[in-house]
């Protein structure tokens, strides 16, 4: 799902937009025994109650396409028989109404989840009707083109608030607040089918992690029987060790900053059109990028061959998990230089007298700890203004 159609679907989690016809629950403990469950039509709750499991659930579609928010491929095999797939199938043509589906479903989320401490697992049904667009992307008052049935699974930790001075109306004063169990943020989620061209892909699930850096491959593996993508994090630490690797000595600041620059670019000018899917990069891509930096033919044959036996022949990689436009940093054992990414050009390395440097043109508006200051004009050892 690209950007567009993750907010259609989040602009309907409010109160007078929604036709969810149910929300279930399910509370577990540290010892993975459940708790308490419910379901209950959120008309039934109070306002601010249905407020606060709306935001709940937008939160699940909240993030960064490609890092926070994965879309899960099922294969066409596994649409027909799997067992997992059928599951999420039921659960979503019943609109969750069949309990032994979702005790189910519950029990395959606590048999394999990793997560510590209480949460409670939040499911809803929603149907929308989903209007029909023109191309300039105006409502038109026509008939709906189709209705789009699909689920909501949230699952957030449950914990404890923290001990606090509280204010009582009854006697006019401050008290000791007794500790409370509260729900936390979604820590991970999914949504199935998904709503891609604007209407129902049942060979396709998103999947939604709080923590780019852990996915919860045990989750995957058993409510969708397909293999966890990379984390984000892992996948950057990963590329930079194949340059480092395949570069070696040919990986100067030059080349790391023309690769940034261009990645940087192409993620600027991409998420300009919000109807686009998540931006990846090829290896091709990456390749050519070395090449245009004078990287020798021999070290781009390396590149490529490490590439492959670590992610994949034909793979291509999230660009904002190998990249982050917004950031540039240079990093030594002592120091740490960040600049704006759009001025990375202001950065240069030289080597002066033997030394090696990070040369940093400065023109006005230099501070140091707050305080501003002036550099003053001294002669280098190669006879220019330093």
């Amino acid at each position: 799902m690209n950007r567009k159609e993750i907010a259609e679907i989040r602009r309907r989690l409010n109160p007078d937009k929604n036709a969810i016809s149910c929300v279930r629950g399910c509370y577990v403990n540290e010892k993975r025994e459940i708790v308490a469950t419910f379901n209950r039509s959120l008309m039934a709750f109070p306002q601010e109650e249905q407020e606060k499991y709306l935001s709940i659930f937008k939160r699940t579609l909240a993030g960064i396409p490609g890092r926070n928010l994965i879309d899960i491929e099922f294969r066409p095999d596994q649409v027909m028989e799997d067992e997992a797939h059928g599951l999420l199938m039921g659960l979503r043509n019943t609109a969750l109404t069949v309990d032994a589906g979702v005790e189910q479903l519950c029990a395959k989320i606590i048999d394999s989840l990793e997560l510590e401490g209480n949460y409670l697992i939040l499911m809803m049904h929603d149907a929308y009707d989903v209007p029909f667009r023109h191309t300039d992307e105006n409502k038109a008052d026509v008939v709906s083109e189709e209705v789009f049935n699909y689920m909501l699974v949230s699952v957030c930790p449950v914990k404890l608030t923290k001990p606090a001075l509280s204010y009582f109306s009854e006697d006019n004063a401050f008290h000791s607040r007794d500790l409370e169990w509260v729900v936390a943020a979604p820590e991970l989620g999914f949504m199935f089918p998904t709503f891609d061209d604007r209407a129902t892909n049942i060979y396709s699930a998103l999947y939604f992690t709080r923590d780019a850096a852990n996915v919860h491959d045990e989750f995957i593996d058993a409510i969708f029987h397909c293999d966890a993508p990379m984390p984000a994090a892992e996948q950057r630490e990963v590329f930079q060790a194949v340059l480092e690797d395949a570069l070696d000595d040919d990986l100067s600041f030059e080349v790391a900053q023309t690769v940034h620059e261009q990645l940087r670019e192409m993620i600027e000018t991409h998420n300009q059109d919000k109807a686009a899917e998540p931006l990846v990069v090829s290896r091709k891509e990456v390749s050519g990028m070395l090449e245009s930096c004078g990287v020798p033919e021999e070290k781009l044959a390396a590149f490529e061959e490490k590439y492959d036996a670590e992610f994949g022949q034909g793979i291509s990689l999230s660009a904002v998990n190998i990249a982050e436009p917004k950031k540039f940093e240079v990093r030594t054992p002592d120091v740490v230089v960040q600049v704006n990414p759009e001025r990375s050009d202001l950065i240069e390395t030289r080597i002066i007298d033997g030394f090696k440097y990070i040369l940093i043109r400065a023109e006005e508006g230099v501070e140091v700890n707050g305080v501003s200051i002036n550099i003053a004009s001294r002669e280098t050892s190669e006879g220019a203004p330093f």
